[in-house]
């Protein structure tokens, strides 16, 4: 009867024409910073969110390995988890999970098509148009408090963190990885700036964890925190790490913090920052046992740690020939991805293809890889915006990038050639396709499913 009703109402019919519909906001709304439109959202839906227990994740890098660790832990020690993560990197469906598995199309659409009226609603008032973010958001909300009722629900930021959509929700723990040159034509000019953007996510008396590492970050931290009474656990003060071991596919640490020591845990997630990002996924944890009464046994700590995966990111999509996709779409993931490349992976021969969005760090961003690199294929991602190749490729060159620069704006006919190179190589030659998210996205589902991905943020 409900399903009828909606279609008279001229709703969707399917999940895939609600989807296109969310998604096709993006260009034409585009990204409306505030949380006015988003309180008054919840207002008309009865405030769903209020009955749910979120752990907060915001940071530049590291949000979504940080969420890929709680998540993986939570649902090995027996409870019942949300995980909201964005960008998504195959369906729009894979931002809504719940214990690993994907909203059902029935799900999105029921939830969609109470949605719609809504946003026409208030589209012809004086807030305007819901942006496709503010939507996602309050589909994750209403997906999470009235049909799968998890017990914690693992909520990412979009975008900063202060007037970030997710920011209406009150979490049981804030986290904040690390602080970096990103958005920064949104969230301000310097690493203070950013930073205070991110620490707009810590509430009144609700526990932080942080792995900020500069100092100003730090300062802009701690700073909200004590304002607001909030009790702050900051990596290399009240937590620390040690690496033991490091290999592909399996690192080992030893973490310290303020409750108890943990003398060795495994990652299998590859790169040093992993280890960073572990560690703050443990001190989280920690703090949630201690107060909040969380059940997890050692045993399911490390298991749950061992287990998680994050798509994307240092990822070996395929092994012959070896091709290894990474996100590295700001200075300090280039960065670690240049510490992985030297530290993590064996090669003769490093070929790389690359594109990126046009409001990033690229210069900076390229500085860290550029060195490493034999042969370079500049592509551009299947998006709405993006940076032309041409100009990517002449900012490689005056950096003195590798002999071998090629342009290829064509994102499919420059994975072929770099797959073409890959299995001219020996099998010590090692590529990687790396930048903006969507262009790891179109890549990782070409590679392993012959599909495009599909497309929004």
């Amino acid at each position: 009867m409900n399903e009828e009703k909606d279609r008279q109402q001229g709703a969707f019919n399917t999940a895939a024409e609600a989807v296109s519909w969310i998604t096709g906001l993006m260009p034409v709304v585009g990204i409306r910073p505030g949380l006015g439109r988003m309180n008054l959202l919840m207002e008309k839906l009865g405030h769903p969110h209020r009955r749910l227990k979120f752990i907060h994740v915001a940071g530049t890098n590291g949000k979504g390995s940080v969420c890929a660790y709680l998540t993986s832990v939570l649902i090995a020690a027996g409870y019942d988890v949300g995980t909201f993560t964005s960008p998504y990197i195959t369906s729009y469906a894979n931002r809504f999970q719940y214990n690993g598995k994907d909203i059902a199309d029935e799900d999105l659409l029921r939830l969609a098509n109470r949605l719609k009226p809504l946003a026409d609603e208030m589209e012809e008032t004086e807030w305007g148009p819901l942006t496709m973010f503010e939507i996602t958001t309050a589909l994750a909300i209403l997906y999470y408090g009235t049909v799968v009722f998890p017990d914690y629900v693992v909520w990412e930021t979009g975008l900063g963190g202060r007037l970030d959509v997710t920011n209406i929700v009150h979490p049981i723990i804030s986290v904040i990885t690390n602080i970096g040159h990103d958005h920064m034509d949104l969230l301000g000019p310097t690493l203070t700036d950013i930073a205070r953007e991110k620490a707009g996510i810590i509430k009144n008396g609700v526990p932080v964890v942080s792995s900020a590492t500069q100092p100003e970050a730090i300062e802009a931290i701690r700073d909200k925190a004590a304002s607001i009474q909030s009790t702050l656990y900051l990596l290399g003060e009240q937590f620390r790490f040690e690496p033991l071991s490091v290999a592909e596919d399996e690192q080992t640490l030893s973490f310290t913090g303020p409750f108890r020591a943990l003398p060795k845990l495994t990652v299998t997630m590859n790169g040093a920052h992993q280890l960073t990002n572990a560690a703050t996924a443990v001190m989280a944890l920690e703090v949630l046992r201690q107060y909040y009464a969380l059940i997890v046994d050692d045993d399911v700590l490390e298991r749950g740690l061992r287990e998680a995966t994050w798509p994307g990111r240092l990822e070996m999509v395929s092994r012959e020939p070896r091709i290894l996709l990474d996100g590295a779409h700001n200075p300090e993931g280039a960065e670690a991805l240049a510490a992985a490349l030297a530290d993590v992976y064996s090669y003769d021969r490093l070929n790389m293809m690359i594109a990126m969005m046009p409001n990033k760090n690229h210069e900076l961003t390229l500085r860290h890889i550029l060195p490493m690199v034999n042969s370079l294929i500049v592509t551009e991602p299947d998006f709405h915006k993006k940076m032309s190749a041409a100009d990517l490729a002449q900012i490689a060159e005056r950096l003195g990038g590798p002999r071998e620069i090629v342009v290829e704006p064509d994102w499919r006919k420059a994975l072929e050639l770099l797959r073409q190179k890959a299995e001219e190589g020996s099998d010590r030659t090692l590529s990687v396709v790396t930048g903006t998210l969507y262009l790891i996205a179109d890549a990782r589902s070409w590679l392993l499913h012959r599909t495009k991905s599909e497309k929004g943020w």
